[in-house]
């Protein structure tokens, strides 16, 4: 994030220390806070909940709200906004749009962007328009023209895909659309026929609302600051035991896990995981996290330590039945993907590899007549 003085000296998010520095010779950089971004974003999407029951975090600091059928409750675009303003104020920003879409651009406080339109992406590049403070409303009959006043760089690409547009002298979404639809697949492919259709407003992606989870929480405060990684790891360990024996969690696998701590001076440090094969066991679910604490570790001394479990996947069938704690639970998973994993060796290999050993004659000096190696099926 840039403050708006800084921008004016050339300043901008990706550029390196030294060059900011030099650009901005009276600059201040200050720590970052995730915890606090990660709280503040959690109250607005709540704020947002107040309004409409169809809410859909894109980042931090977006999110699309459904507003189909608001227009009944509240009243047109402009009292739906208000109702908004009012629900999220002191609480970001954000942008919505017609027929159930609406996106979101979340800002330092107080100031919010919010734009109003069909369709996630033009309800979005309406709330990058607007002012600090203010909103943009973009009719269904104005939408193509809207679109095609602005510059590409609002489409979702990748620099170098932006750098050839620019190439090929296109500057804004008119200048795209101008050419056909065919042409612009045939250079950039499915991409280029995605692009050019969300230029031309033919593409309103609706609004997916997410089901709210109920976080699983475990937190740790330490007497005194604690600086050892060693300490914090088994830390990690032990919280992620205490979350997994809670009786939320029976029947459900872990899908996202974050450790958040709080640091001396109010600096925090905040990580966060998706686990592939979602989990119920605590070796698989601390790992990644205790990885990540090596790799990038606070800044400074810990004062509170918290891990929290806020995505979950359902069980598989044994384990809903019979899982009345984490560790049967943990088994129930451990043995599914056991299964698995000889299915593919068999399928890949075509033939078995695995073997498990057992005793045939155990009063035999002889390893070998001693014990047989059989086919493991688990």
């Amino acid at each position: 994030m840039v403050s708006p003085i800084a921008r004016r000296m050339a300043v901008r998010p990706g550029i390196t220390v030294s060059q900011a520095i030099g650009l901005c010779p009276p600059l201040v950089l200050l720590e970052p806070d995730p915890v606090w971004y990660d709280e503040l974003f959690a109250h607005l999407l709540l704020a947002l909940s107040q309004v409409s029951p169809v809410i859909e975090p894109a980042e931090l600091g977006r999110a699309y709200v459904g507003v189909d059928g608001l227009e009944g409750l509240y009243g047109g675009p402009e009292r739906v906004i208000a109702e908004i303003i009012q629900a999220v104020s002191r609480k970001g920003g954000m942008a919505v749009a017609e027929d159930g879409v609406a996106s979101s651009h979340f800002t330092a406080l107080p100031p919010y962007r919010l734009g109003w339109g069909r369709g996630k992406f033009t309800a979005w590049v309406a709330a990058t328009r607007a002012r600090p403070g203010e909103f943009v409303i973009v009719t269904d009959q104005g939408r193509r023209e809207f679109l095609a006043s602005q510059p590409v760089a609002v489409l979702p690409l990748d620099p170098d895909t932006h750098r050839k547009l620019l190439q090929l002298s296109l500057r804004t979404l008119g200048d795209l659309t101008a050419l056909p639809e065919a042409a612009v697949t045939s250079q950039f492919g499915r991409q280029g026929r995605l692009v050019w259709r969300l230029a031309a407003g033919l593409t309103t992606d609706p609004v997916i609302g997410r089901e709210v989870p109920q976080p699983i929480s475990a937190e740790l405060d330490f007497p005194t600051p604690i600086a050892d990684r060693v300490i914090l790891s088994q830390a990690i360990g032990k919280l992620v035991e205490r979350a997994l024996k809670s009786p939320r969690r029976v029947g459900w696998r872990v899908h996202t896990v974050r450790a958040r701590a709080a640091l001396e001076q109010g600096a925090s440090w905040l990580c966060e995981i998706t686990l592939k094969d979602p989990s119920a066991d605590q070796h698989r679910i601390a790992a990644p996290l205790q990885t990540r604490l090596e790799q990038v570790p606070p800044t400074g001394a810990v004062e509170r330590l918290a891990v929290e479990f806020t995505a979950f996947a359902p069980g598989t069938t044994e384990l809903q039945l019979f899982a009345r704690d984490a560790e049967s639970a943990a088994r129930a998973g451990r043995r599914t993907a056991l299964r698995a994993a000889v299915r593919e060796i068999k399928t890949r290999l075509k033939r078995p590899l695995l073997h498990h050993v057992i005793e045939v004659h155990p009063w035999s000096r002889l390893p070998e007549r001693r014990y047989a190696l059989i086919d493991y099926e688990p």
